[in-house]
């Protein structure tokens, strides 16, 4: 049977999911793709972008609906079939063999006669994605990565390419080069769809875009005929406020000092390599850079869970190098972990959640002979609902039921709850709706504002250069410069996360 305009490669139709535990991720959703367009397939986290381009990729089937592709209406049995159709799909998380080459990487699973390395060196020089083909993939970047699995696509010949949040661990300029490879590739007749909740993304680079919210479409508009407050509005269903106000305002004594911090991470390898800084209470400390360059080291050796090998951390004064977590919470630390799954016990209530990191210290919550008192358990988790505007359909719910959002702030909202001297928050806002991360951001510039010390560390370029008073750039263990955000470009920073330090740019610029 065949169906549809002409100019439509793909056209899904009234496509539902209902997973096994009864979740509706898919509410009839209808969607077109055209030949040689790069389409944004926009929407908060949970909003069914990834689980409908699962499904047109092959690797989940519809409850119900039908898909279309090249006007043929077409059961997909699994990924194999779809990609034999013209459909492929990039996954937020790369599935590339680690110890082989880039090369044996991008032939792994052909059948027939094998593409040569001249005839790959050949698309790359057509496409703009240059990869070293006889590196071990293990010891590339994740952005040279990301390439080798666009090229992985390309050489099986796909005319739809989907890519699930593409930008998430790449630098500004890799973002760029990114950007204009898929150009090259509209311009080559490829359909690209882009699966992002970056609405700035969206707006730079795609021709349409669709906006799905709790598993239904609620627009589809050309690129050029919409802004950024219009996307964000469809999105979360009200309006947004992109811009954080953030009042000048004078730091106070020195918090927390960094000095000469050395932290070795989980392979064995040195992570952390000599870092120094001091954070005041009344300021936010940003530390950005793409992801992998010891962020996440660094922040868990200043919350005491990850073993310092050199090097001084001093809170309040107070020498805290080998100090417990515990100590460091008595001292008004609260951490919030890059990963919820890691804040939270998620099979444990939101009420029994809401008190993790309190039951230790709270009297109120354990009475003298060691049990713990529910009704104020209770009371207390009603409050932190209530205050951080956690959705929950109760409090004896499993952390697990809630949204990715929710759990977020559930994390968010037990830690400021504290009254802490100083927050550390790691990736405070990822994967996040734009609801969700204004809501967060807002907290931590009130946090700021109430003389609090906030450490933030964020792959977010836009989230650290807004919210921060001072930040650092951190490139393979080191810092490359610590700046005013107000007093560099994006281009600089980009640099910066490259590895030049803000000495050599200058000194450069000046030249």
């Amino acid at each position: 049977m065949n169906t549809g305009d002409d100019s439509n490669i793909v056209l899904l139709k009234n496509i539902v999911k209902i997973y096994p535990d009864g979740t509706l991720a898919l509410r009839g959703v209808d969607l077109e793709l055209r030949k040689g367009e790069i389409h944004g397939l926009l929407g908060e986290n949970g909003a069914g972008k990834t689980t409908l381009m699962k499904i047109l990729s092959g690797l989940i089937k519809p409850t119900r609906g039908e898909i279309y592709i090249k006007g043929k209406r077409i059961s997909l049995r699994n990924p194999a079939h779809a990609l034999s159709l013209g459909i492929g799909m990039v996954h937020q998380h790369l599935s590339l063999v680690p110890v082989f080459t880039v090369y044996e990487n991008i032939v792994l699973g052909l059948k027939g006669a094998k593409p040569s390395k001249v005839e790959i060196e050949k698309l790359m020089n057509t496409t703009g994605l240059k990869v070293p083909l006889d590196s071990v993939t293990e010891n590339l970047s994740l952005g040279v990565r990301q390439r080798a699995e666009i090229l992985k696509m390309l050489v099986r010949n796909v005319d739809v390419l989907i890519l699930d949040e593409p930008t998430t661990n790449l630098s500004p300029i890799e973002t760029r080069e990114l950007f204009k490879s898929l150009r090259n590739l509209k311009e080559q007749g490829k359909t690209i769809v882009l699966i992002t909740h970056k609405i700035r993304e969206v707006l730079e680079v795609t021709d349409r875009v669709t906006v799905l919210r709790k598993g239904r479409v609620v627009g589809s508009v050309e690129t050029t005929k919409t802004n950024s407050r219009e996307l964000a509005k469809l999105m979360v269903g009200r309006e947004v406020i992109f811009e954080i106000e953030k009042s000048p305002r004078l730091p106070g004594e020195v918090a927390v000092e960094v000095e000469d911090l050395h932290v070795i991470g989980d392979t064995g390898v040195s992570a952390v390599r000599g870092v120094s800084f001091s954070v005041k209470y009344g300021e936010i400390f940003g530390i950005g850079g793409v992801e992998g360059n010891g962020q996440i080291e660094l922040a868990e050796a200043i919350a005491g869970i990850r073993r310092i090998l050199k090097g001084r951390i001093i809170l309040g004064g107070r020498d805290i190098t080998h100090a417990s977590t515990k100590e460091r919470y008595s001292m008004g630390l609260s951490y919030i972990p890059e990963d919820r799954r890691t804040g939270l016990a998620m099979d444990m209530s939101v009420a029994e959640n809401s008190v993790l990191t309190r039951i230790t210290y709270d009297k109120n919550l354990v009475n003298k002979a060691g049990f713990l008192r529910f009704n104020e358990i209770l009371k207390y988790a009603g409050k932190l609902v209530k205050d951080f505007e956690i959705v929950v359909s109760a409090l004896s719910s499993p952390a697990r039921t809630l949204s990715g959002g929710n759990q977020q702030k559930l994390v968010v909202g037990r830690e400021l709850s504290r009254e802490p001297s100083v927050i550390l928050a790691v990736q405070p806002t990822r994967g996040l709706d734009v609801g969700a991360t204004e809501y967060i951001r807002k907290l931590l510039v009130k946090m700021r504002d109430e003389g609090k010390a906030v450490i933030l560390i964020s792959s977010d370029l836009d989230e650290a250069m807004s919210l921060s008073d001072r930040m650092a750039i951190m490139y393979e263990g080191r810092f490359t410069g610590i700046v005013d955000p107000r007093k560099v470009t994006e281009e600089e920073v980009g640099l910066m996360m490259g590895g030049y330090t803000i000495e050599e740019i200058k000194h450069g610029m000046s030249d």
